[in-house]
């Protein structure tokens, strides 16, 4: 079994300790990566169990998001992601945040009301024309069963019932 390195060939050392009592041997390291003997390797132990065990040590180290394991056969590749794409995408969306911020205070100074809060403001004077609506609606029921209630149904005689002894 063989594990490629690529960049992380710094800490190689340090990977072959954490692997050597999961899988029963420590890698020898070579010029790019990490070379395990089949034979003196666990039964049980199989390129995909390594592969978690790579990544479980990736995360201790917190470089986790930086690399990915790819494996094919019995040979394990790590490799390594190009982050400065995010992390620019991430720079120009919090450009993008901090300048809407300063305009929604500029014109907060200005005294006119900001998209949002117009909205907000828009939403408030329907929510409130509906509790009219309601409550007038409310009031004409109110009246209808009033004027229903003055109205005494016809009453009929029961028959009395029969007390059990």
């Amino acid at each position: 079994m063989k594990i490629i390195l690529g960049e992380f060939k710094d800490n190689g050392e340090e990977l072959a300790e954490f692997l050597e009592p999961r899988i029963g041997v420590k890698p020898k390291s070579s010029g790019d990566g990490l070379d395990i003997d089949d034979d003196s390797v666990r039964k049980a132990v199989k390129p995909r169990h390594v592969k978690t065990y790579i990544k479980r040590f990736l995360l201790k180290q917190g470089d986790r998001k930086l690399y990915k394991i790819i494996v094919e056969g019995t040979e394990l590749t790590m490799v390594y992601l190009e982050q400065e794409e995010e992390e620019e995408k991430e720079k120009e969306a919090k450009k993008r945040e901090e300048e809407k911020a300063k305009r929604e205070e500029e014109q907060k100074r200005e005294g006119e009301a900001t998209p949002e809060e117009a909205k907000q403001e828009a939403d408030s004077e329907k929510a409130a024309e509906a509790k009219e609506e309601a409550r007038a609606e409310n009031k004409e029921e109110e009246e209808k069963e009033g004027a229903l209630k003055e109205e005494e149904p016809s009453k009929k005689q029961r028959k009395p019932r029969k007390k059990a002894d």
